[in-house]
Formats: structure tokens, sequence, C-alpha cells
């Protein structure tokens, strides 16, 4: 990194609400890092939290850093347009651009008239980037880094700098409603994936889980006090993006484990109460943790690779644009495809198909339910099922016994697939399959390599030693990718799905999660070793009644 010599920054700050945060302190001698390692370790630690000037010339030189498109307005713009008074300016004479969809100016412990520096660089910022259409985050990003700029120009050139960085693969700033509702999906995708205690808690409590989770850049930008946004910006602009992902996910598992503790009733509630109620833990969430203790869990849970998050996140903009959404596109409602009015089950109401709804992957669970096969008006028949099942991926059926239990299974593959094996019974699918059984609660159970990724490494070194393939780095299964992708043991942890003439079977590996005959009538369910499920109801069954659902208009990944 070039190096930056330290500038006379915090003329914009309140220092009776900063503490023991040194505004006069020269930088100390590190302010200039060549080894990632180190900066990341600093940055994660909160090595400049109490040097206002350090935490200014890293910054500084982050910025610098940053890959940007070859014409990137800089401060001479600013100062060209806007002028560079470093005197009060009134919000009003600068109303924040639509684009940041009614987001106020956080304090952040800025000087009251300081708020008005904020709305004068957003309005430059509007007109220099007329393509940015939709970004909420934009002003508590620009408040932020107007702590530690010498003045407006500075702080504008800094936010043009995170808009225009064009580094492949690489993303600092949602700039529109497509890639902002994306990645409230991803994020939805994510905490079924590593907070399932949350999203349960979420499932009971409001009407509409996505509308809740479209709320998790405000967590972290604009709700958490500043000594704890302060710190998420020191990872953010070193790690990028992903930080965001994993700092609300810690968030989601703090706000669970108060409400554990509070031993609050879970009753169902309009969804703008549970975000109202987030939102009071996030503002308050200095009660009960530090920003250290936030950090820490964040980067304790094992969250994808960049990579695999930007296929997701790809995935779920590709379905939003099959809904007809844009890139131009301003804000629009978006919710689950799953109401009482076009939803009609023998097996499950309504409300239990909205819980299900809310376990399957957020670009699925846009698209309207389509019942596909039935045993009640299509008979009890294997061909039957494969026939009408065919062509549609992801599906989801569902299993009521004679006992009156209810289970079931989310698949991610077409049927058709079964026939790349011939006759012979062999297994595919992807770890994006769950199970559930709906009684006495809802209970999902997912690929058990999502949880242990050790296993997928046990099982790779085991078919390395077979194959001389090289290892595959657990830490880059994508869970929507089919096992042929990865050198995984598939007698073990990758047994999805499978069928023949004779049988489907569902979760492999000493044993089988579900087992129905060629009839339609009799089944097994036993702990297998793909999904590490308890039997899912009786071990040995005989169904009543079986239904496979579609996705309307679904897009295969």
């Amino acid at each position: 990194m070039t190096e930056v010599m330290a500038v006379d920054c915090g003329v914009f700050v309140d220092w009776y609400q900063m503490g023991d945060v040194s505004r006069d302190a020269a930088p100390e001698s590190k302010i200039e890092y060549k080894d990632l390692k180190e900066l990341k370790q600093h940055a994660r630690s909160g090595q400049w939290a109490k040097n206002h000037s350090q935490r200014s010339a890293v910054y500084q030189q982050l910025l610098k850093a940053l890959p940007c498109r070859t014409v990137t307005p800089d401060a001479a713009v600013y100062r060209d347009i806007v002028g560079n008074s470093n005197s009060k300016r009134n919000p009003s004479a600068y109303p924040l651009p639509e684009f940041v969809d009614g987001t106020a100016v956080p304090c952040y412990c800025l000087k009251a008239e300081s708020v008005g520096s904020v709305h004068a660089v957003l309005s430059c910022i509007a007109g220099q980037f007329p393509d940015i259409s939709h970004c909420p985050s934009l002003p508590p990003v620009t408040a932020l880094l107007l702590h530690w700029s010498a003045d407006e120009a500075q702080c504008f050139e800094s936010v043009s700098r995170m808009l225009a960085c064009n580094e492949p693969g690489r993303r600092l700033l949602d700039q529109t409603f497509l890639a902002y509702q994306s990645a409230c999906m991803t994020f939805g995708d994510l905490v079924h994936k590593y907070c399932p205690a949350a999203h349960k808690l979420m499932v009971a409590t409001a009407t509409d889980v996505l509308e809740v989770y479209s709320d998790w850049q405000r967590w972290v930008l604009g709700d958490l006090p500043f000594s704890f946004a302060a710190r998420v910006m020191d990872v953010y602009l070193v790690e990028g993006y992903k930080v965001l992902y994993r700092v609300a996910l810690a968030i989601l598992k703090f706000y669970r484990k108060q409400r554990a503790a509070a031993g609050s009733a879970l009753t169902k509630q309009d969804s703008a109460a549970v975000r109202s109620d987030i939102q009071a833990f996030v503002q308050n969430i200095g009660k009960s943790v530090t920003p250290d203790k936030l950090l820490e869990k964040a980067f304790s849970i094992r969250l994808f690779s960049r990579k695999e998050i930007t296929l997701l996140q790809l995935a779920n903009e590709k379905s939003l644009q099959q809904k007809g959404i844009t890139v131009k596109q301003k804000r629009q409602n978006v919710q689950l495809a799953v109401n009482a009015e076009n939803f009609s089950s023998e097996i499950v109401s309504a409300k239990e198909i909205r819980d299900i709804w809310s376990w399957i992957p957020e670009r699925f669970a846009l698209c309207q339910p389509q019942l596909l096969f039935t045993t009640s008006t299509h008979g009890c028949s294997l061909n039957r099922f494969y026939s009408h099942c065919e062509g549609y991926e992801p599906t989801l059926m569902l299993i009521r016994t004679t006992d009156g239990e209810v289970c079931g299974a989310f698949l991610s593959t077409d049927w058709e697939e079964r026939k790349r094996g011939g006759n012979k019974l062999s297994f595919f699918g992807t770890g994006e399959c769950f199970l559930f059984r709906m009684k006495p609660e809802m209970e999902r159970y997912e690929w058990v390599v999502i949880k242990h990724p050790e296993l997928a490494n046990a099982a790779q070194s085991t078919d390395d030693e077979q194959t001389g393939k090289p290892a595959t780095d657990p830490s880059h299964l994508s869970p929507f990718l089919s096992a042929r992708h990865f050198n995984l043991n598939s007698r073990n942890t990758s047994m999805f799905m499978a069928g023949n003439v004779d049988s489907i079977i569902i979760g492999g590996g000493e044993g089988n999660a579900l087992y129905i005959d060629s009839e339609l009538n009799h089944g097994r369910t036993e702990r297998c070793l793909t999904f590490d499920n308890p039997p899912l109801c009786a071990e040995s069954f005989q169904i009543a009644l079986l239904e496979v659902w579609g996705f309307k208009d679904a897009m295969a990944s």
C-alpha cells in the first residue's frame, strides 16, 4: 500500500461522546501494512480503536488502494461543485437522495451540525453516480467515514471510491434494489444454514420472515452504536462485504440468546413488531455484549467462502429477475409466494406450509407452489409419480402416515436425473436437500456437511488416496452444487436421493432417512449419515397420503 500521511481529522466529531478515544495522539508507527495477515489481525482486534488519527490514516490508505473505475470523482470534483465548508450546513438545503429509501443519517457521535455535511456529501454523490437506484446503507457509511475525514471533500472521495470499486468478485455497497434484495435473500439462506435456532424463533414469531431479514444491513450499518459500528468498519474495509453477513448473523444469535434467557412466549405477531424488537436490541446491544464479543462471535461462524456467497447471490438475483425485477427497479415488495388463498393441501395447513417455505432457499421460496402429484388423485404408482414429477426442479414431498404423522423432504434435483445410473440405484442431488417432520413441532435436518465440513475433508482423504485427485477445500463447498463436483465419499455423506422402478430413497449412509416402496404404500425411516436425522415418524409406516409440490416458474441452479 502507498503510505498516506496522517491528516487533521475529527473536526466533525462531538468529542464529549467519544469516551477514551484519543483525538490528539499522533498515529502509532504502524499505519502502513504490507502483510495482509497482520492487517486482518489488527482490524479484527481493534488495534486502531483508541487512536483516531491512526484509524484515519489506515482508512485513507485502504481506500486509496481500492481498484476503481478510470473516471472516479475525487475531492477536487466535490470542491468544484459544492465547495468545502466545514461550517454548519442546513440539512434541508441538501435533501437526501431517493435511493437511500428514507434511511436517516445516524448521529454516530457526530456534532449536530455535521449531519448537514453528510447530507451535502450524499447530494453530490447522487449527482455523480446517476446509476445508483437503491442504496439505503449509504447514509451510515458516509456518516462513519466523515469521522475520519479532514473535510467533506475527502469524505466524498472515500465514499466515491467504495462505490466505484471494480475489483472482480468484490463489492462493498449494493447500488440497486436487485442487488439489495438478493443480498437479503442470501442472508436468509445463510441464517437457515448457520443460525437454525434463531431462524426457528423468527418462524415462530414473525408473520413474514423475509421482511424481518430485509433489515439485516440496517442492524449493522445504522442501528449498532458507534463503538460497535466503528469496529465493524475496521474489518469491513479490510475484508469486504462478507463481514456484514458475519456481523448480522452474530447479532441474530445474540438476539435469540436474549429472548431465550428472558423466557419470552413464542407468539405469532406482526412482522413490524418483531423488526422493532430486534432494532431495539441492536441499538442497546452494549448492555449485554461488547464489540470484541460481537466480532468474536461473527468470526467464529464457519461461513462459506466469498466465492460461494457470490454464487448464491447471483442465483438469487436471477430468481428475482425472473419475477420481473430489473437493475433499474426501485423498491418493490417481495414476499414469499404462499398464502391461504392460493394453497390447498390435504396434508398440511397454510400455516404449516408457510413454516416449511421459510426453510426453503430464498430463490425458490419466491415461487408459487404447484401441486404435481398426489396419491388421492393419481393413485399409488411409482411410475405415475415419476411421470408427474420429472422435469421439475426442485420439488417438495409431503407424507402423512396412517397414524397421522407428517414428514417430508425438500429435494433439490429433478427426478429424471435417476436415469443417469441406468437400472442401477444410484444417488444424486445436492446439499440443499433437507428432511423435516411436523410433530410435535417442525424440525429440519440438513446435509450433515453444512454443520461439519470436516466430514467432507475426512471423506476426501479416502477418495484422494484411491483416485489420486487433489483434495477439495471444504470451506469451498457449495450447498447448491451437486456432490459429483467434489471428491466426497458418496457412501457416507452425500447420498441425497435415489430412485428406480422398485423404490425411492431419500438420505443414505448406514440407513435410509426415507424408503418408499413401488406402490407408494409402505415406508421406512431411520437415521442416515447424510442428514444425521432421527426417524422422521414410526420407523415402519404405512402411507395414507403423499403429495409432491413443484415451484412454479422456478429456475434450476
